[in-house]
């Protein structure tokens, strides 16, 4: 029975997909679902695509490992949220790009910084992508009687063909569905499930250390570190980015990223709540990630597993075919038309090639080959972390600050912006080569060289041309309008 609800949950994905792809008409369309995404649609999107298997099975293995302290990991990824849709969400929405390279480029005037972004921002969304599709083909290989590989191979088959089927109306709408999953699978039958399994909260408190129900389990530098990485990685990542251009109005980009920075929380303390009821109940557990799993499918009647196992699937589905569009927008936009001039191409034709009334053809080959990249590289990397961790480390440490600081100072300049990503990112990987990839000194050296860099070389170097503040400034007063 809980086969059939995730092979009905697939076919649906795939049929919504279909269905979807007559609203994808044009590059806007298909890239920022036409920038015409309400409340209801862009709030359930958004916290789709921040949670991913990281939050849910990753979530529940931090409960089952450390308690309600295991809920810090999801809580900084929605602080990180609602501190931009607070305060950068409507201007950043108001700019009326399609990547976080546009941005740089119409803030400082110059294409360097801008296209060293855009090769950070790839690798960075092709990891998230390969991350969530290696996840949920953990769930595929236990479901089914196939192999690792298979298991990616059906996971990215459903994923490539309704992304590349509508674009992002596909995936906002598959979004809303993996939506309702998650949240009738995780608060409405895992949660209470595993409560009761374990004899109701009273219950659990018997049998467990009272380590488990410290908020500071986890370690004041661990909890510091999640919301750097995490918490800061929402503020700049492409794949958030791409959603809060979605928005039809500044303030549904404000105001629904605030919903949904809510919603997430609780969806981290519920993850925390069923981690903590599984260490109780399965005490003998060797991996703290086969929580989830385990309780779905030995505490929850059958049927309902098979729903709440949907949900987790959904999580990372989600994520996945985020970042995967994320990935096909940055290399279509960005990062090959860079390549070809490079090479020789005319800029009339680079310009063309970055127009946003490009072909949609053009756009879902593009999918289509980033997706099969995600799915080989799934097949191939036995252990994500440590890509995972490179690719967020110099994400954070290379680009942080020239980004925010271009939405928050006046002054900043494109040298400063340029000069703080070199500095900002070789930092970063030196702090790995001495303290190892894993250790939290590299994102914190990376940061502090790059913001260094980034106030002394702009108050150094010459004002941003008049005419670039002028169109930058007039973007911005959109989103006060």
């Amino acid at each position: 029975m809980n086969v059939l609800v995730i092979v009905l949950y697939l076919i649906a994905m795939v049929v919504i997909g279909l269905w979807a792809a007559r609203r994808a008409r044009t590059a806007t369309d298909y890239r920022v679902a036409g920038r015409r995404l309400g409340t209801g649609l862009y709030t359930s999107t958004m916290a789709a695509v921040v949670l991913g298997g990281a939050s849910t099975v990753g979530g529940v293995g931090l409960g089952y490992q450390y308690g309600i302290s295991g809920m810090w990991l999801v809580v900084a990824i929605a602080v990180g949220l609602g501190v931009l849709s607070l305060f950068f969400a409507a201007r950043i929405q108001s700019l009326k790009v399609f990547t976080v390279s546009q941005m740089l480029q119409l803030r400082y005037g110059a294409k360097g910084g801008a296209t060293a972004s855009s090769f950070v921002m790839l690798a960075y969304t092709i990891m998230i992508a390969v991350t969530s599709t290696a996840a949920y083909a953990a769930i595929f290989s236990v479901l089914f009687p196939i192999s690792r590989p298979w298991a990616i191979l059906l996971g990215g088959a459903v994923v490539i063909a309704y992304s590349v089927l509508g674009g992002m109306w596909s995936i906002t709408l598959t979004d809303l569905m993996q939506f309702v999953f998650m949240t009738v699978g995780i608060f409405a039958i895992l949660l209470p499930f595993s409560l009761a399994a374990g004899g109701g909260w009273s219950g659990i408190r018997e049998r467990l250390d009272s380590s488990f129900f410290d908020l500071g389990a986890m370690g004041l530098q661990g909890i510091i570190t999640q919301f750097v990485i995490y918490g800061f990685g929402m503020l700049i990542g492409q794949d958030i980015w791409q959603r809060v251009f979605t928005a039809r109005s500044p303030g549904v980009a404000r105001w629904g990223g605030v919903i949904s920075a809510g919603y997430v929380a609780l969806y981290g303390v519920a993850g925390a709540l069923i981690g903590t009821a599984a260490a109780a109940v399965l005490p003998t557990l060797e991996m703290p990630d086969e929580a989830f799993a385990t309780m779905a499918q030995q505490h929850v009647p059958v049927g309902l597993g098979g729903v709440v196992l949907a949900a987790g699937v959904a999580a990372m589905m989600s994520t996945a075919s985020g970042a995967t569009i994320a990935a096909a927008t940055v290399a279509r936009v960005d990062v090959v038309p860079t390549l070809r001039g490079l090479f020789g191409a005319s800029d009339a034709d680079v310009a063309r090639s970055r127009s946003e009334d490009a072909s949609v053809l053009k756009d879902r080959v593009y999918v289509v080959v980033v997706g099969l990249l995600i799915t080989v590289m799934s097949m191939l990397v036995s252990s994500t972390v440590v890509a995972l961790t490179i690719a967020y480390d110099l994400l954070v440490g290379g680009l942080l600050v020239a980004i925010l600081g271009g939405l928050l100072w006046p002054r900043a300049t494109a040298a400063g912006a340029m000069w703080s990503m070199g500095v900002g990112a070789v930092a970063t990987v030196a702090g790995m080569m001495v303290f190892g990839v894993l250790a939290n000194a590299p994102i914190y050296m990376g940061l502090i060289a790059s913001a260094v860099v980034f106030v002394a070389v702009s108050l150094m170097s010459r004002p941003t041309p008049s005419d670039v503040s002028q169109e930058w400034n007039r973007r911005i007063q959109e989103s006060k309008a």
